[in-house]
This record gives C-alpha cells, structure tokens and sequence, in this order.
C-alpha cells in the first residue's frame, strides 16, 4: 500500500498492568483497527512491552513525561496522517491532525470524586482535545449531551461510538470461595470502585431492608472511608479488586447485579453483567438507560431506599420476570462488539482524511 496514509495510535494504557475500562477499550479497539481499516498504515506506539495484544508494537522507554515529550518527538520523525488516542490525553506539541475519545466527564459532574491535581489536569487535557480535534469520539449519547453542554461543542463535531463487551477471561472460582470470602446466602452485586458516585451507600440501605440478603462490593477501594463505612454493616461485604475467576463466581452466583451510580460515561458494568445473562437493576442516571434499554429495571436516582429495595425484590423475586430479562439483557449485550467499536472508530478517522 504504497499510498496509503499512516495512523499513529498512542496503545501506552493497554500496556498498564492493571486494566481498568479505558485501559480495556484501548487493548479491544486497537487490537481490531488494523482489520477494520486495512487500506491505512497503523502505527502502534507505547512506552513499555505488553505481551499479547495482537499489533506491530513500538517501544519507545520513558517512564515520565512520555505523552508530552517522547511520543511527540517521535511523531515528529514518523508524521503520521493522523494520530489516534483511544483513552489518553493529545499531546500539546503534537500540531498534526488527531482524534481522541471522550470517555467520560465525571470530573465535571462529580468533582468533589478528584482531587485539585486531577481535575486540573482532566479539564485542561480534555478542553484541549476539544480545541484541536475537528471531531470527538464519545462513547454514549449520555457524554455527548455533557460535551455539548459543558464544553459548548456543536453536536456536529461529536460522533458517537459504543463500547463493546468482552467474553469472560477465566472460568468461576470454585463455589468454595464465597466461603472464604465471607460471602453466604442471597446476594446482590456491585462491581466497581468504591467512591461516593458509585452510590453504593444507596444500594446498601435498599438492600438492608430485604430479609436475608448481603450487597456484595467488588472493586479497588478509592474511598477509604467509604469502604470502611460500607464494611460497618453486617449486610455488605467489600472484597476489593478480586481477580478473574472470582469475579466470574460472583457474577454465576449474584441474585442479581446492581448498579447504583450516580453517573457513567457508558455504563460498561450493566453491559458485563448483561452479557452474563444477569438480572440488573440500575439507576436512571447519565448513560445507564441508554445501555440497558428494555433489558434492565431502573429505579430513580433520587428513589428512597425503600422503592429501591421494591425493584431489587422483584428482580430476584419474580421468576417470570428474572427469565424474561435474562433472555433480553443476552440478546442486547450481543449487539455491543468490540469488532462494531472498532469499526466506528475506523468510519470517523475516514472521516477526518
């Protein structure tokens, strides 16, 4: 393809060790971007080696300071077509064409979540990126809205690519580990960080009053505070980053999965639990409802504990109900791809070149 026009594309997060959403996004997208648009030239660039990710990787070793200073020198030397940030931020001496996605503006909704540090340095990287790029990807219509309400976008410069959902990584635990866990009996489960926007103070007042059933937290403790406030309850157990197999038994074994947030950019955890042919009930909050659609129960954001607690009974309760929404919640995951992701992406870099 000797005319063809190169992509660089900033894989550094797919390359952490610990693979939070966005890092999940840029190892599922990236790794499709070369079947989704063969007639470009994909450049994948990052800091460090990362085993298994499916791309001609090039390292390019600096542990500080790389976005800014090293993956701009280079670019210098290779001077791509376009440069593509799947979940990071453009580099401000980067003066070529770019495109980047927007996850989320959870620092705008929920600032008191960040520390000054942080807010500072998302709002400037993402006003930046909403500066320079001619278009921005979001990942729902939910973050779309906050783009043009908060940052003044004319909704024509914002296109909109879902997320896709992965198969599971491992196979269940075995049953013996939710006695090791401290897990027995009837539980909901709440998979994320422990923060005051994952609403999981709400969740656990519904779910303390139904007879006999735990809330279940897996996910890094963000808010130490929290979780310990969360842990003061004899109905929640907080298990903290669980690892893969773990997960999965949770997940075999929950009543039903709930999703309690305040705001989501996408709302990725109502998709893997979907995916898992579970019952989620979840707040109608941000992007919530657009990814649940009919396959999911919602209640109000603003919902006392005890209407909470009303939806999480029918949705472990109702046996008619519990089928239907299983057969619904398979049917609607399975048109959220990694592979349709990938292949948005690709349409709007034809877009821009």
């Amino acid at each position: 393809m000797p005319n063809s026009k190169t992509i660089a594309v900033d894989i550094n997060p797919a390359t952490r060790e610990v693979m939070t959403g966005t890092e999940i996004y840029a190892r599922e997208v990236c790794s499709r971007l070369p079947s989704a648009g063969p007639e470009y030239r994909w450049r994948f660039l990052a800091s460090r080696p990362r085993a298994g990710l499916g791309v001609d990787l090039t390292v390019l070793p600096m542990r500080r300071l790389w976005t800014q200073v090293r993956l701009p020198v280079a670019l210098a030397r290779r001077r791509p077509d376009l440069l593509f940030v799947p979940s990071h931020a453009i580099p401000f001496l980067w003066p070529g064409r770019a495109l980047t996605v927007v996850h989320d503006l959870a620092f705008e909704r929920h600032p008191g979540a960040y520390s000054p540090a942080e807010r500072m340095y998302l709002r400037l990287t993402t006003r930046w990126a909403a500066m320079r790029c001619p278009r921005l990807i979001a990942v729902s219509e939910s973050t779309k809205a906050d783009l043009v309400e908060l940052y003044g976008l004319k909704p024509e410069r914002v296109r909109v690519v879902p997320l896709g959902v992965s198969a599971p990584q491992a196979s269940a635990a075995p049953a013996s580990r939710l006695a090791e866990l401290g897990v027995d009996g009837n539980f909901v489960l709440q998979v994320g960080r422990v923060e005051a926007r994952k609403n999981q103070v709400a969740a656990l007042a519904a779910v303390e009053r139904l007879d006999g059933v735990t809330l279940v937290v897996a996910g890094p403790e963000r808010d130490a505070a929290l979780a310990s406030r969360l842990r003061d309850s004899q109905r929640c157990r907080v298990l903290g980053r669980v690892d893969a197999p773990t997960l999965e038994l949770l997940y075999k074994k929950a009543s039903a999965v709930i999703v309690p947030s305040l705001y989501e950019g996408f709302g990725l955890p109502v998709l893997e639990a979907m995916a898992r042919g579970k019952v989620v009930v979840a707040a109608m909050a941000s992007s919530l409802p657009e990814v649940g659609g009919e396959a999911a129960l919602y209640f109000h954001e603003s919902a006392g504990a005890d209407q909470v607690a009303q939806v999480i009974d029918a949705a472990m309760r109702d046996q008619a109900l519990r089928t239907k929404l299983a057969r619904a919640a398979r049917a609607r995951a399975a048109r959220f791809t990694w592979d349709r992701t990938a292949e948005g992406v690709v349409a709007v870099i034809r877009e821009l070149l």
